[in-house]
């Protein structure tokens, strides 16, 4: 179909109704039983006493100055039973909750409590012993540990340092009324007294600040002796850093022959801005789009040019999607965009150890400074391998940075300005595929790389289209995915949890594709072909040649880029988040996908999570983002609501939910009867992070707050819709309501959707039936906005873009023009209500 028309953005914001959550109580607790109150609390407190002295006698051996002044302890769960954790925290005492963990099923906290509260769960374990009732908490408890410092190392306790020294984050906890600054300094103080090094750039969060030291495990249990603000200890994560076989002066000449052809724009207020290893911008078809003034380095030291490669290559990719189909075509080549160049990753062989969500941000920054009015897209295809073998899709201080960024919220520089960023979600290697013999069990057991689980950018995976085999020494050879199907190197999302992490990667773009021989017995006969790849920009032009394959994760986060800019030349006026739904809400799967991951019948929601969780929402189109034809119409809309309200001295309870009245064309749907229409809705939100091993046990959440949507029913009305949806829209004597979400003709499912911050699925059904589903809510759920009410954010606001879009087959059905005329329609009783009541 011609896509040619404008999309539809609806100035009527949503009706804001009073929202009370349906489901408050999360279901029956998991407690253990215990045979005897008096006998379990004499226990535990044989065991509190036992910790607290066995703490007092360690911290006397430290011979450095203490800054510490109370004890870490560890608090484990009954196996196979819940643990209450929210209670074994006050903050108003100073006792602090640092991390929760789980292990065989155990759960498992540490906590710190200052020297004069020792009574603190002393008190709770008399009170339990005292009473027939409340006191949860320790009903919970199984043991109570003095806290070593493997209670605060986060990830395998394997990547736990020994003797040698290693570079790690350390996590340090502040109170409301601490100076991140002076937290540091002390700390920083500490370490110098112990002969520890570290670096001096931070990352700081609500109650959380990162820093960076290099360590050995003795080094460790010192600092947790001599320091109260420990809260968590991770190991820092490392960053990887037919025209190829043409003669250097063949290749040449097939460059000047496209730069006579190019058509850059020069008065384009939207750039891509790469945080790569620089860019060797004199290149023929990069120094139009780059220019020396968008070269800049977080290092100066270390110079702006790519001593790598890596960066130029994505420069090749950012400027011109696919540069093969740009060389071999004879017309102008016209380029809405410019680049920016930010270095991150120094020169081979260079040091990288550092804390890479600081570099991030800085990089960001300084492109900001020296362009602050740009629509930027960043641009960064940087991953950290090693963390796909933990594959939990938890969040790293380098992740959390960038989610900081994005949403405008990071505590050096809270400007509230909302960005964009693509993530590469790493790449399987070839030898996990031979090792497997598979490549997509090879995809499902590797987890996209850090940091690619951050929940406001887009984490980009790989398809692939390149199936042609044209060098006669590779007869032999055939390609691993069909045409239309998943790349070998893409990663995936499989093995998280799937209730708790976001849809990962959210799109795929072209990322090359892999060769097999049976007959060969190295790696099992895999090996990558240049016929299978992608052609770039090549760093080494001046002396060497000026193109070169690429091929993985890399390219395909570059194309997203590409696509995401072009989306803002389009539609400069609108906010990032629908920038970043509309690239979401074009992508569709190919019939490559479809056949690979859902079975021709009986598909389950099973199976398309297994589906999104590996190619994402599909592959974006331009068009599809950008335009409407007359049978398939976006809508959208740009709205705000404030999720959370604290009333007086009451705790902050859920606020409003937005109610959208979307414009269908009704009588042309009844007309359609039974024919089959899709109905696509994407929300799309950013989050503010609250980073830290504690999320999402009890009352501490990733998240500032979470939003979803739902549609009433064919058969359900307004009022109906209202009160399944917020307790608030009921009567006093009713208990429920007697509709429940029509989940079966969603194909993706809200459980499976329900994730992250952008939130996307395909309703299909008759359109009569659509005709009568008109309404969208969009409505919050909980986060740490709510439930740390000692960060007085309880009532932010949030933004959110909705796309909404109604497809029919027939291709003579003028939807478009039904949809704008209601609009008009809409206007005009509005602006005659409006002026009958200014009349009064």
């Amino acid at each position: 179909m011609e896509r040619s028309l404008q999309n539809i953005l609806l100035e009527e914001k949503g009706e804001s109704l009073t929202y009370i959550p349906i489901n408050g109580g999360g279901g029956e607790p998991n407690f253990p039983t215990r045979a005897s109150r008096k006998g379990h609390a004499s226990y535990l407190q044989k065991q509190l006493e036992s910790a607290w002295n066995c703490a007092l006698d360690e911290t006397k051996s430290v011979v450095a100055t203490s800054i510490r002044d109370g004890v870490y302890l560890q608090i484990e769960g009954k196996e196979g039973y819940d643990l209450v954790t929210k209670s074994l925290e006050d903050t108003r005492q100073h006792v602090r909750l640092l991390n929760v963990s789980e292990e065989n099923g155990v759960t498992k906290a540490t906590v710190y409590v200052p020297t004069k509260k020792q009574d603190f769960f002393l008190k709770k374990i008399n009170k339990y012993a005292e009473t027939q009732s409340g006191s949860d908490v320790v009903t919970t408890i199984e043991k109570i540990n003095t806290a070593m410092i493997e209670s605060l190392w986060v990830g395998k306790k394997e990547s736990m340092p020994d003797e040698t020294r290693v570079w790690c984050e350390v996590w340090l906890r502040y109170e409301m009324n601490e100076q991140p600054k002076a937290i540091v300094d002390t700390f920083w103080t500490l370490c110098s007294d112990l002969k520890i090094e570290y670096k001096e750039k931070i990352i700081t969060f609500p109650e959380r600040i990162i820093v960076l030291i290099k360590a050995n495990l003795e080094n460790l249990k010192q600092l947790m002796l001599a320091s109260g603000n420990l809260a968590e200890i991770r190991k820092m994560i490392t960053p990887v850093s037919f025209y190829t076989d043409m003669a250097t002066w063949e290749q040449k000449e097939w460059v000047a022959e496209l730069e006579k052809r190019l058509d850059v724009s020069k008065s384009s207020n939207t750039s891509v801005c790469l945080l790569d290893t620089g860019v060797n911008n004199a290149h023929p078809l990069l120094k139009a789009v780059l220019k020396d003034a968008d070269m800049h380095t977080v290092d100066v030291s270390r110079g702006v040019d790519d001593r790598r490669g890596h960066g130029t290559e994505m420069a090749g990719i950012a400027t011109y999607f696919d540069l093969q189909e740009k060389l071999e075509s004879m017309s102008v080549i016209e380029v809405y965009h410019y680049l920016e160049s930010v270095k991150i990753l120094n020169n081979p062989n260079d040091n990288d150890e550092d804390l890479y969500g600081a570099v991030t941000r800085q990089a960001a920054y300084i492109a900001e400074a020296e362009n602050p009015d740009a629509n930027r897209t960043f641009c960064m295809a940087i991953t950290t391998p090693e963390s796909s073998n933990v594959g939990n899709g938890v969040p790293t201080s380098w992740s959390a940075a960038i989610d900081a960024l994005l949403a405008g919220t990071s505590e050096e520089l809270s400007d509230d300005k909302k960005r964009l960023m693509c993530i590469s979600a790493g790449n399987t290697s070839v030898e996990e595929i031979a090792d497997l013999g598979d490549h997509l069990s090879a995809i499902r057991l590797h987890s996209v790389e850090n940091p690619g689980q951050a929940w406001n950018a887009i984490t980009v995976g790989a398809y692939t289209d390149k199936t042609v085999i044209a060098k006669k020494e590779y007869a032999d050879y055939s390609p691993v995915s069909n045409k239309g199907g998943v790349s070998p190197f893409t990663s995936s999302s499989v093995m998280w949890e799937k209730s708790k992490w976001p849809i990962k990667p959210e799109v795929v773009f072209e990322g090359g594709n892999l060769g097999h021989n049976p007959t060969e017995s190295f790696l099992n006969g895999y090996s990558e072909l240049e016929d299978l790849d992608m052609i770039t920009t090549c760093k080494d032009f001046v002396m060497g040649k000026s193109l070169i394959a690429t091929n993985m994760t890399s390219p395909a986060t570059a194309q997203a880029a590409w696509m995401l800019a072009n989306i803002q030349h389009h539609c400069p006026q609108l906010w990032p988040e629908t920038i970043r739904g509309l690239l979401v809400h074009s992508a569709t799967w190919t019939d490559e996908m479809l056949k690979t991951f859902i079975p021709a019948s009986h598909a389950t929601k099973n199976d398309y999570r297994n589906l999104i969780r590996v190619c994402g929402y599909g592959v974006p189109n331009l068009e599809r983002a950008v335009y409407s034809a007359q049978n398939s119409v976006n809508l959208i809309i740009e709205d705000e609501l404030q999720p959370f309200i604290k009333k007086g001295s009451g705790n902050p309870t859920s606020n409003e939910m937005h109610m959208h009245d979307i414009p269908w064309p009704t009588d042309i749907l009844k007309n359609l009867g039974e024919r089959t229409v899709k109905m696509r809705v994407t929300l799309s939100y950013y989050i503010e992070p609250g980073p830290g091993q504690i999320g999402w046990k009890d009352k501490y959440r990733y998240p500032s707050c979470g939003l979803v949507f739902d549609v009433n029913n064919p058969t359900e009305s307004k009022e109906e819709f209202k009160r399944r949806i917020s307790k608030a829209m009921r009567d006093e004597d009713e208990d429920k309501s007697t509709v429940s979400n029509d989940s079966n003709r969603w194909l993706i499912g809200s459980q499976n959707r329900n994730v992250g911050s952008i939130h996307s699925d395909i309703w299909e059904g008759t359109a009569v039936d659509l005709s009568q589903s008109n309404y969208i809510m969009v409505y919050p759920t909980t986060g740490w906005w709510k439930l740390r009410t000692n960060q007085k954010k309880y009532n932010n606001k949030v933004r959110y873009s909705l796309v909404v879009s109604i497809e029919t087959p027939e291709s003579t059905v003028n939807l478009y023009n039904e949809i704008t005329t209601a609009i008009k329609n809409r206007a005009v009783v509005k602006t005659e209500i409006t002026a009958i009541t200014k009349k009064k």
